[in-house]
């Protein structure tokens, strides 16, 4: 029994080879965190194993992916350790404790019917309720939207942009002209995300801190937000987005599976 735990113990985590690799490389953990712009208690944290503080399973691959690359280890070889670590074989389990369920399980019980119907009175309840509430809505001002639905986008009318409309852009959309860049309100911010090459967890903000979106963009796929001082964008795979800011295509070189934080106001592009 002290072999086996010995040998458990030495055997080679993701941590354990990060950590290795950046005392082999001379590198502190500050260097690491400044080069890399992951944290300093999040670098500790996985170097530990504790996956945690990453804030998912998303942005821990891109944390090692990116120290990997920045103490000189192989991310690849690292995922693979990774995924073992946090997705073992589930253990066989043996017919004897399976047999004793199955003898001493209790007889089914008899439908209650009684509860069935209550069950069945609430939901038409609710599906009157719900009519109901939606006939009343439909006789209230149109403009009017729920607040947590609300995305504060400009009238068309008021800014002199166009209209948009419920149809995809082209996969190869050029870079915007001098009159597309024009087209902008001036006194807003414009960002526009595609997926390009695979697909990435975008969550966007307002200036108030108010969600815009959150979720999977799939390839050739768009997200546009729009606010008058400020969206902050959080891109979980950043290599893949192409982003359009105030009508101008932001040059970047970001990899596949890095996670940015970026802030976007009017005028020039600029990263906050």
């Amino acid at each position: 029994m002290s072999n086996g735990n010995s040998s458990a113990k030495d055997r080679p985590s993701v941590g354990r080879i990060l950590q290795q690799a950046r005392i082999d490389a001379k590198l502190t953990v500050d260097e690491v965190s400044s080069s890399t712009r992951v944290r300093i208690p999040i670098v500790h944290a996985i170097e530990q194993d504790d996956f945690s503080r990453c804030g998912g399973d998303v942005y821990a691959r891109g944390h090692i992916r990116t120290l990997a690359r920045a103490v000189g280890a192989d991310p690849a070889e690292l995922m693979e350790l990774y995924n073992g670590q946090q997705h073992p074989e589930p253990q066989s389990l043996s017919s004897g404790p399976l047999f004793e369920a199955e003898r001493i399980r209790p007889e089914p019980r008899r439908p209650n019917w009684t509860a069935a119907m209550v069950a069945a009175i609430v939901v038409v309840v609710a599906f009157v309720g719900f009519t109901f509430f939606t006939g009343s809505e439909e006789n209230e001002d149109p403009g009017t939207v729920a607040e947590g639905s609300r995305t504060d986008t400009p009238d068309p009318r008021e800014t002199g942009a166009p209209e948009a409309t419920d149809e995809a852009p082209e996969p190869d959309t050029p870079a915007p002209s001098e009159s597309a860049v024009a087209a902008v309100p001036p006194d807003k911010v414009t960002v526009r995300a595609t997926a390009e090459g695979g697909s990435s967890w975008v969550s966007a903000k307002d200036s108030n801190g108010r969600l815009l979106f959150e979720g999977v963009i799939e390839e050739g796929d768009s997200q546009t937000f729009k606010d008058d001082e400020q969206i902050d964008l959080v891109l979980g795979n950043a290599g893949v987005v192409q982003l359009h800011v105030n009508g101008r295509e932001i040059d970047d070189d970001f990899e596949r599976g890095q996670v940015e934080r970026l802030t976007y106001t009017p005028g020039d592009p600029s990263e906050g």
